[in-house]
């Protein structure tokens, strides 16, 4: 029944947003950490993102999306920049 579940609930995309305060390896690391990205797609990812300022990193439905967006909130800031305070952003939205 959970998979009947999954094929009739509504798809949710998790929307990763680009900011200043984060490196290409932490985007990296953190993709291949909380959803299993390889190096080269999770640096596609990080391309993509750095270049039009978001990036879809997955699409599910809503309650495991809001799950992995307050995973991205969790992680943490980048030790890499002195600067970074905290994990990057996230948001989710009806896939289309």
């Amino acid at each position: 029944m959970g998979d009947e579940k999954t094929q009739l609930s509504p798809m949710y995309n998790v929307v990763l947003l680009d900011d200043d305060d984060h490196t290409y390896e932490y985007v990296i690391e953190m993709l291949g950490k909380l959803f299993g990205y390889d190096t080269q797609t999770a640096f596609l990812m990080a391309c993509e993102v750095d270049n039009s300022g978001r990036v879809v990193v997955c699409t599910t439905h809503k309650e495991r999306a809001e799950v992995k967006r307050d995973q991205i909130h969790a992680y943490g800031p980048d030790w890499r920049l002195p600067h970074s305070q905290g994990s990057m952003s996230a948001i989710i939205e009806p896939a289309e």
